[in-house]
């Protein structure tokens, strides 16, 4: 069986990467008949003069062949005597960057052209960055358009020199650099006469004897769990693509982020029981007993990071800046779940590579940041698993991708910390002042009359005997949260650091109250997170025109004239939440009324 290469052509626009695949496939005859005669009748009204254009053969849309440029990925399929390939021809043109990025993340080698008489300029950087991210480690600099500079062997010894010179600072890349011409043919298929000074390969036999083969080694067992599958009441399985390593019937597996263990009772691969999965393969696992697992899960036979917190590197793709603070849903191996870009650390320099502190992201820049989940999930290195460690952040209002990336660290809790239990326990604590401790947690816009709320429900609640402890937004600014500001980012953390001392005092057996904005359905999904079961929502769902009517504060005056910017309810969102405990509207009822319906809907949590 041949082996298959993928790989992906890129550089600028104009470059002639459509133009370089295409004579490559008709040179080789790689085209049916069909094809050949269908691109010698489109040429004759081409602009060529009736010369041969091979770009038609890639560039199939009407605006690409209109304009001349390619726009979005096309992918060709061919194979030759040697090898078996499938090319991602991507666009060159920095609008287009996104498209390119989603071909590189199919590659394994990489083939980046520069126009000979304009050499190494930025978009070539960036384009060879960027494959660095997805973890491309062999690149091809075709050195296009030697013809018109009358195949200068000086002028191309320099643009070699440049592009290892920009790839000192990479990490783990090889690189070869070949001259050619894509309209005439030179060093494609064959060595050209045109270049008797060069003796390296053309670039079609460099592409068949390339050796991507990598020395790993004993490789874990790793199977994102895609589907489980359960027709009937004798038969449940675990479906999903075995990303490295191999399994068979008998062997241990472990299950994350649950860490149970089972044996694998049988594989099949579709209906058929086969004696071994291997990397590759799709295959469906039976346990021999009853496992916590369910899509987004991972099996393996080794210990693999569960975290919700981890650094990266990524490529921002969507046309508004990123900000600290903002919430995507994470996709990392079949996982999808909420998360928030928590830090912005710096951007690369494309040219130079050089770390600029930066505190929000652009368009088409390559950032280090840092997310934080809702939920405790399966994460790894890039470096270490490809599947796990490769991720997307998808917009939660247009649901387009925002950003494409790999994990670079995971962030864990010290081995060494663990939570201690003590002979005085929650329990005893609750049963001692005879109550069940939960946080209410109060949720709303400015002035929708949370905090009054709050208030008044607490007070009901110690003249009925209950021990209490509210945490008011104002208040604990003086001091817990002192240190915070109102970026994005300082928000979250003022979040969570309220979520942990509503858990806290839950542990003392107390019921708390909290009282904040909490805009974010992610931020309050990150308080459920830590504070367990005990967490019951209440949201003051007052309309925003209401509240701004009421502007207690002054804020929203403020807000609307600048003064105060990313302003809840003004210029920056409020996500009301989804299935809410408790929901009341304070817009036409007495502070009396409203408290008496909040107490009698929460007494149930109370109990």
């Amino acid at each position: 069986m041949k082996s298959l290469l993928k790989f992906i052509t890129c550089g600028s626009v104009d470059d002639g990467k459509s133009t370089l695949i295409g004579h490559m496939l008709y040179d080789a005859k790689l085209l049916f008949a069909d094809q050949e005669k269908a691109l010698e009748l489109d040429s004759k009204i081409g602009s060529r003069g009736g010369d041969i254009d091979y770009s038609l053969l890639l560039d199939g849309l009407m605006a690409e062949r209109e304009q001349g440029i390619t726009i979005d990925v096309a992918y060709r399929y061919f194979t030759t005597d040697d090898r078996s390939f499938i090319v991602a021809d991507t666009p060159g043109h920095e609008q287009y960057t996104r498209n390119m990025a989603v071909g590189a993340s199919f590659a394994d080698l990489a083939v980046i052209l520069v126009d000979a008489s304009k050499g190494v300029i930025s978009q070539t950087k960036r384009h060879a960055r960027i494959c660095s991210l997805m973890g491309i480690r062999h690149m091809v600099l075709a050195v296009n358009k030697m013809d018109l500079i009358d195949y200068d062997e000086e002028a191309f010894s320099n643009i070699r020199r440049d592009f290892e010179m920009f790839l000192s600072t990479f990490t783990d890349v090889e690189a070869t650099v070949i001259p050619v011409s894509a309209t005439e043919g030179d060093n494609i298929t064959e060595n050209s006469s045109n270049t008797p000074w060069y003796d390296g390969p053309s670039l079609l036999t460099y592409l068949e004897d390339a050796d991507l083969t990598k020395d790993e080694g004993e490789v874990p067992f790793v199977m994102p769990v895609q589907r489980v599958s359960r027709p009937g009441n004798h038969f449940r399985g675990f479906q999903g693509q075995i990303e490295s390593g191999q399994i068979r019937p008998g062997d241990e597996v472990l299950t994350l982020p649950s860490r149970e263990r089972a044996s694998v009772k049988s594989l099949l691969v579709t209906d058929e029981e086969v004696g071994e999965g291997v990397a590759g393969q799709p295959v469906t696992v039976q346990l021999d007993r009853e496992v916590d697992v369910s899509r987004g899960n991972v099996l393996t036979n080794t210990d693999l990071p569960v975290t919700d917190r981890f650094t990266a590197s990524l490529l921002w793709m969507d046309d508004e800046p990123l900000t600290e603070g903002k919430n995507f849903l994470v996709k990392a191996g079949t996982k999808t779940i909420p998360g928030t870009v928590v830090a912005i650390h710096y951007k690369t320099d494309i040219n130079i590579g050089n770390q600029i502190k930066v505190s929000r992201g652009e368009k088409n820049e390559l950032l280090t940041i840092e997310v934080v989940t809702a939920e405790r999930s399966v994460f790894d290195t890039f470096r270490s698993n490809e599947t796990l460690g490769g991720f997307i952040l998808i917009d939660r209002v247009t649901n387009s991708t925002a950003a494409s990336g790999v994990i670079e660290e995971t962030i864990q809790r010290s081995p060494n910390t663990v939570w201690e239990d003590t002979s005085v326990t929650r329990d005893l604590r609750a049963g001692q002042k005879g109550q069940n401790p939960v946080t209410l947690w109060f949720t709303g816009l400015s002035g929708s009359g949370k905090s009054t709320l709050a208030s008044e429900v607490e007070e009901q609640l110690v003249r009925e005997g209950y021990h209490t402890m509210l945490l008011d937004g104002d208040n604990v600014r003086h001091g817990l949260n002192g240190d915070l500001g109102f970026d994005p980012g300082d928000r979250f953390e003022n979040i969570r650091r309220v979520a942990e001392v509503s858990r806290l005092m839950n542990e003392a057996g107390l019921i708390t109250l909290t009282s904040f904005i909490s805009p974010y359905r992610t931020d309050r999904e990150k308080a459920k997170g830590i504070i367990g079961e005990a967490f019951v929502e209440v949201y003051v769902s007052t309309p925003l025109q209401v509240c701004e009517e009421r502007d207690v504060k002054g804020l929203y005056k403020k807000a609307r004239t600048g003064k105060i910017s990313d302003f809840t309810g003004v210029s920056a969102p409020y996500e009301p939440p989804v299935n809410p405990d408790v929901e009341i509207d304070t817009t036409d009822v007495p502070l009396e009324v409203a408290v008496n319906n909040v107490l009698k809907e929460i007494r149930k949590y109370l109990e």
